[in-house]
């Protein structure tokens, strides 16, 4: 049985899959305009540090994609989702900047 993106299985359910794609990891100002979520990854092994700490970091860094050290874009249905893993460089210039 061949199936295709978007139809579901003859049961009438997709099976809670959802096929995504991943972009290129550098900034790209034509996905960046039909940007239409943000995501922000917070790896274990970065310091600890309370909700509006992160908030404050990671507003900073999506209103400046473009000098973000991890940046992914996932194709959505209707555009792009912009996902930013925060690293330890990251932080350092967001604070700098602060």
């Amino acid at each position: 049985m061949v199936q295709r993106v978007g139809e579901g299985k003859r049961d009438g359910t997709d099976g809670g899959e959802r096929r995504k794609t991943k972009m290129a990891d550098k900034f790209d100002p034509y996905r960046e305009s039909l940007v239409l979520e943000t995501e922000t990854v917070w790896p274990d092994d970065l310091p600890e540090m309370n909700e509006k700490e992160k908030a404050r970091i990671a507003e900073a860094l999506h209103q400046d994609p473009a000098s973000c050290a991890h940046l992914e874009y996932e194709r959505l249905h209707t555009g792009f989702c912009r996902r930013i893993t925060v690293t330890a460089d990251d932080i350092a210039r967001v604070s700098a900047n602060a």
